[in-house]
C-alpha cells in the first residue's frame, strides 16, 4: 500500500482520482487510483483506440480481503469516476505473466490492445496494455 504522505500528495493532484475501500470499522482495505488525461508513454498512446482516456494506475486490495468483492466494487466505482471525469475509455498496464490480474480485468471488460516495456532498476518489465470503453457521465 502507499504511504500516508503519498496518499496526501495524490489527493491534492487534480489530475488523479483516488478511491479507498474500507471495512466495517473504517480501516482501509484497498484502493484504486485513476490518472486522467492522455498517457505520456508512446507505446501506450499508439495502442489506445478510445479518447479521451483515463488510466487505472493502481488497483490493490489487502490479501486478507481477497475474495470479499472489494476489488469488484472498487473497479465499478473507478469506471464510474473515469466516466464522470469525461473519459470515454480507460486503460491499464498489467504484467504479461500475471494471469490472475488479466482474468480479473477481462471480467470487467478490458481487452488487450498492445504492450509496453519499461525499466525497473536494471531489468526490463513487459506489460500488456488493456483498454475498455466507458460511458461518460454528464
Amino acid at each position: 500500500m502507499l504511504s500516508e504522505e503519498r496518499f496526501v500528495e495524490y489527493l491534492a493532484d487534480a489530475s488523479r482520482r483516488l478511491l479507498i475501500a474500507e471495512d466495517d470499522e473504517g480501516t482501509a482495505v484497498g484502493y484504486t487510483m485513476i490518472n486522467l488525461g492522455e498517457p505520456a508513454d508512446a507505446d501506450v498512446r499508439g495502442s489506445l483506440r478510445i479518447h479521451p482516456t483515463a488510466e487505472l494506475s493502481k488497483c490493490y486490495v489487502l490479501p486478507g480481503h481477497h475474495g470479499e468483492g472489494v476489488a469488484g466494487r472498487l473497479m465499478a466505482e473507478s469506471l464510474r469516476a473515469g466516466g464522470e471525469a469525461g473519459a470515454e475509455g480507460m486503460w491499464l498496464g498489467v504484467n504479461e505473466e500475471n494471469a490472475r490480474a488479466q482474468r480479473f480485468y477481462g471480467k470487467h471488460g478490458f481487452e488487450r490492445v498492445g504492450a509496453k516495456r519499461f525499466l525497473v532498476g536494471d531489468r526490463y518489465e513487459d506489460d500488456w496494455v488493456m483498454e475498455r470503453p466507458l460511458t461518460p457521465v454528464g
